[in-house]
């Protein structure tokens, strides 16, 4: 059952009134008045059940929920942060000064569940909504895609670390469901993971080989033991041990390999980078408008797909939460086999013959501008939370992605909105100077 807060309340006289010492025009107070929160409330309702308990109202979590994501926090230091800042509370729809937190940061978790995917696609809609539909008739026209990896919270995945994680789920489930182990080798476990930390100078290659060898044939007798002793038990545990063997029988050279046990989903994906050749997570897309630098689409997907084969889904979600078709699609060379995506003419840096002069000059000018998406890629991971993914699952991931979009375009929103009161305050100080404000282009860019 959704809370709602009030629209007309009765002012209380021993409450400190938010607008009554804050300033109308911060860049918060703009955005909360340009986000059209009745809207949002009333797609997320069919999220909700009609009975029971009031939920959270849907303006405070996810109003926390962007500012966490604006200002790159973690669920627990964002709420901290909100106690102390007075247009965060007023973002979020307070009315009064609050000295304590609105609700437990454990229920960002549910949330997220609750709403997921699609829920989180309507947010990221609103982000998009928030500039002017002349302006994106005229913006979706020329669009840049490209696809970055998003890491996971994972350690640099090594046989060693596998097997370290294999013996440890297994003593869990013997302890849990009351098993008998024969031997789990404290001892000489602790000697062979110290022995194996300081093991990769090349003098010591045969005695690393010997210990590794051993410490899987331990792993190996510690899991064999469980899943014997287990046996009328298996179904409740399935999964777990179906990743352990998966782990314990994959090779070098297999696809589709386990790089973690409690994010199986995890993918080794080669980016080509110089300081880091293979990243640990998911492919995720972007779509970001030429001139004006809007993202109007963010997918990520499962597997790790070729460039090529992401570029119709991600034109169909800006399609999907824009109402527009962008005329062309600007790429790299990664994306090579796709000319054309329905009615998109997908434009990428290659030789054609009998191209006039004039074509040539166009192409080569959208293809330059290309680049310009690695820099939005740069402040999605670096500003945004996506340098590291905390949210788990393949859901997690997607979530994520479209919690960065939307930040994003928000953030850019209030920069815009800066700009236009810094070049107003310029026109006042100059008039009341008494001078010419020469030079002075009142623009939102």
């Amino acid at each position: 059952m959704i809370k709602k807060l009030p629209k007309a309340p009765q002012l209380e006289m021993y409450k400190t009134v938010l607008v009554n010492f804050i300033h109308p025009d911060h860049e918060l107070c703009q955005l909360a008045r340009k986000i059209d929160w009745d809207k949002l409330e009333k797609d997320l309702a069919p999220y909700y059940a009609e009975v029971g308990r009031p939920a959270v109202p849907v303006r405070t979590i996810v109003g926390l929920l962007l500012l966490k994501q604006i200002y790159n926090l973690g669920d627990e230091t964002v709420m901290e942060r909100w106690l102390e800042n007075p247009y965060w509370q007023h973002f979020c729809g307070e009315i009064y000064f609050q000295y304590r937190f609105p609700f437990d940061p454990s229920d960002f978790v549910h949330f997220r569940k609750r709403i997921g995917e699609e829920g989180m696609k309507r947010i990221f809609q609103e982000s998009i909504h928030l500039f002017s539909k002349e302006e994106l008739k005229q913006e979706v026209k020329e669009v840049r895609i490209d696809t970055t990896v998003q890491e996971k919270n994972i350690t640099f995945p090594t046989d060693r670390k596998l097997y370290e994680k294999v013996i440890a789920y297994c003593l869990r489930i013997a302890e849990k469901e009351g098993l008998q182990i024969k031997r789990t080798y404290p001892r000489e476990v602790r000697k062979l993971l110290a022995a194996l930390r300081f093991s990769h100078h090349p003098r010591r290659h045969k005695k690393k080989v010997k210990l590794e060898k051993r410490f899987y044939n331990i792993t190996v007798k510690i899991y064999n033991d469980v899943v014997d002793k287990l046996e009328p038990l298996t179904e409740a545990h399935d999964e777990i041990l179906d990743r352990m063997y998966r782990i314990l029988t994959q090779q070098r050279n297999d696809s589709n390999k386990v790089y973690s046990m409690h994010e199986p989903g995890v993918h080794c994906i080669a980016k080509g980078k110089e300081h880091k050749k293979y990243e640990f997570g998911n492919k995720s897309s972007f779509a970001y408008t030429r001139q004006g630098g809007i993202i109007v689409g963010a997918l990520a997907f499962e597997n790790n797909p070729f460039d090529g084969h992401t570029l119709l889904p991600q034109v169909e979600q800006v399609e999907e939460l824009t109402g527009l078709k962008p005329r062309y699609a600007i790429v790299d060379r990664g994306y090579r086999g796709q000319n054309q995506i329905g009615s998109t003419n997908v434009v990428m840096p290659k030789n054609l013959k009998r191209e006039s002069r004039y074509l040539k000059k166009k192409r080569e000018e959208r293809c330059r501008s290309r680049s310009g998406i690695e820099g939005l890629i740069s402040h999605l991971k670096l500003d945004h939370r996506m340098l590291r993914n905390y949210l788990k699952g393949t859901q997690g991931d997607k979530i994520n992605t479209l919690l960065a979009a939307a930040a994003f375009n928000m953030k850019k929103w209030m920069a815009r909105h800066r700009h236009l009161i810094f070049v107003f305050l310029r026109f006042l100080f100059f008039r009341t100077q008494g001078l010419s404000p020469v030079c002075i282009e009142i623009s939102g860019r």
